[in-house]
């Protein structure tokens, strides 16, 4: 059978490749953020690399710039494999050439390393599509299942049309001078939130990550309802905090989450809608419509949170809270939800 490959794999420049001035539409977005983050990170190795390498070994490399380097690192993120005999990165040739497609959605099997034989040194790759594939017709992978649209785009430079791919990253944290700060580390620790900072990735179009608001209330947590944090709770806390806490816990935690997106949105310089006819509109260079693409999908996500939010606070009132649940508990609340009084004999 004929293998078909095609060298199309950047389809435009990967974001790490474009100047600061060239992020026209990514202005206000949290990818615009991440990828000066990466900028400067490759920056900072470059002139580390120089001072160790490059400049004591003139005679070796005459002249490597620092756009040489970013190039380089550019084809590594793009074009390696990974995952590979505990390897973090592995270019192969020819095989790098092979193109994603969103049609499939596993990246099971996709390839493998492996030896020749018990008496051989011989190391083979084996590149292999989930899917049938004709005589004649091109084969594809998926690169990564679990990276967002904004992910793809700076790694590889194209994005998908699938709207599950599109995320927003809430960080969130408990501040140094919380007077509780040890117990909810303690508590977010024992259940997988490690630090001060945790990191919730919200979907368009899918519920919240089930652990931001329990995480949301611990971080709130505070005043009448700090008992909580007393270490008799300390292995039940979290199932409570699954549950609204009191009415001052989630009217906070409705508030700050509100006044996030707000403020988060105030950054863009164009409305949904503004964006939404540029999209129409067409006449946009494939860079321009991905980034394009990624900052309206932000916007829609932070919208969608406000959203989910808002119709929260107008359920604040309807909302059974832990003194409620811990009296019914106990079996002091009555068939009509009153407070059940028990007279001593």
């Amino acid at each position: 059978m004929s293998l078909v490959f095609s060298n199309s794999k950047v389809q435009y420049k990967v974001l790490v490749y474009v100047t600061k001035i060239g992020f026209d539409f990514l202005a206000g977005t949290q990818l615009l953020s991440t990828t000066l983050g990466v900028k400067e990170y490759v920056h900072r190795e470059f002139l580390k690399v120089e001072q160790e390498v490059i400049l004591p070994n003139k005679h070796l490399f005459p002249s490597i710039t620092s756009d040489d380097f970013f190039w380089a690192f550019g084809i590594l993120r793009s074009r390696a494999f990974s995952r590979l005999r505990g390897q973090d990165l592995v270019l192969v040739p020819l095989a790098n050439l092979i193109n994603h497609s969103s049609s499939i959605t596993t990246e099971n099997v996709a390839w493998e390393i492996k030896g020749g034989g018990i008496f051989s040194r011989d190391v083979f790759f084996s590149l292999r599509t989930p899917v049938s594939v004709k005589s004649g017709e091109q084969i594809y992978i998926q690169y990564d299942a679990g990276k967002s649209n904004a992910e793809l785009a700076l790694d590889y430079g194209f994005v998908e049309s699938r709207p599950d791919r599109n995320a927003y990253t809430l960080t969130l944290g408990i501040s140094d001078s919380d007077p509780f700060l040890g117990d909810k580390l303690d508590i977010a620790e024992s259940n997988d939130l490690v630090g001060e900072t945790a990191y919730f990735d919200i979907v368009l179009g899918q519920p919240l990550p089930p652990a931001m608001l329990p995480y949301l209330r611990l971080v709130a947590l505070g005043g009448q309802d700090a008992f909580l944090l007393e270490s008799v709770f300390r292995n039940a806390v979290w199932g409570h905090l699954e549950l609204p806490i009191s009415p001052a816990n989630e009217e906070l935690i409705c508030r700050v989450l509100r006044e996030t997106c707000k403020t988060a949105l105030s950054k863009y310089a164009t409305t949904i809608e503004e964006d939404e006819k540029l999209l129409e509109g067409g006449n946009l260079s494939p860079r321009l419509a991905v980034e394009l693409g990624i900052r309206l999908a932000e916007k829609k996500i932070l919208q969608q949170i406000d959203e989910v939010i808002r119709n929260r606070e107008l359920e604040l009132d309807e909302l059974e809270y832990y003194q409620e649940r811990r009296l019914k508990d106990l079996g002091l609340v009555g068939d009509q939800e009153d407070i059940i009084f028990w007279e001593p004999k």
